[in-house]
């Protein structure tokens, strides 16, 4: 059976944005932009099945790109199964951040229904049911009442995320931003096909006039 995939579209804004650099290991600096795997994870926290998965097509940056930096508390250490506690007094690190301020996209992506064949998990969601568009309803239903599992965010859990849903028919959109510009490379996703040997993927975006179109998963732009 063929299956035909289904773009849904939303606005997303905040008043900070961090979507770390990970070359940059000390200091905590975000991209110009947000980056595709932290537009899938919105659309992850607002409606997530085993029979789906989200891929990004296109970011539209609606504000100018400002920045702003902060100085916080972190914790220099990972906590241990075995352990019981981390003791911060002892592992508290100061570290600057330069984050991106008063962001908002408009973020295209495709929900793409996976058969029962090509699961991991072989059980049915649902029952016999293998109809792709009771997927469709529920996350329009989700979307438009702002309904998510969890809180989105932008990059980092301290920067809240909001959403609304982009009607089909909706004829007064704002205008992405005139800016255009070589982003260099980029974070695209992680390559999570080895769960032993997780490995991040790479691509480089241009963003013209403020849209940035984002290739999909199997072409040749994305490094590995």
């Amino acid at each position: 059976m063929e299956y035909h995939d289904k773009e849904f579209c939303l606005e997303v804004w905040g008043d900070l944005a961090c979507f770390t650099r990970p070359e940059l290991k000390v200091e905590r600096v975000s991209y110009d932009v947000i980056t595709p795997s932290a537009a899938r994870a919105i659309f992850d926290a607002i409606f997530w099945k085993e029979a789906i998965r989200w891929e990004v097509t296109k970011i539209e940056v609606l504000n100018p790109i400002k920045w702003t930096s902060i100085r916080r508390n972190e914790v220099g250490k990972v906590a241990n199964p075995k352990s019981t506690c981390i003791y911060i007094e002892e592992h508290r690190q100061q570290r600057n951040t330069l984050l991106l301020k008063d962001v908002h996209y408009r973020i295209s992506a495709k929900l793409i229904f996976i058969p029962l064949s090509q699961r991991k998990n072989q059980k049915r969601e649902g029952g016999a049911d293998e109809n792709p568009g009771k997927y469709y309803g529920m996350f329009e239903r989700r979307a438009r009442k702002g309904q998510c599992f969890n809180q989105p965010y932008l990059g980092t859990r301290e920067c809240s995320a909001y959403f609304k849903l982009v009607d089909e028919n909706t004829s007064t959109l704002k205008s992405p931003i005139s800016e255009t510009k070589d982003l260099g490379l980029m974070l695209y996703d992680m390559d999570f096909s080895n769960l032993k040997n997780i490995m991040p993927m790479f691509y480089r975006p241009i963003m013209e006039k403020g849209v940035i179109h984002v290739p999909p998963l199997n072409s040749e732009e994305i490094l590995r």
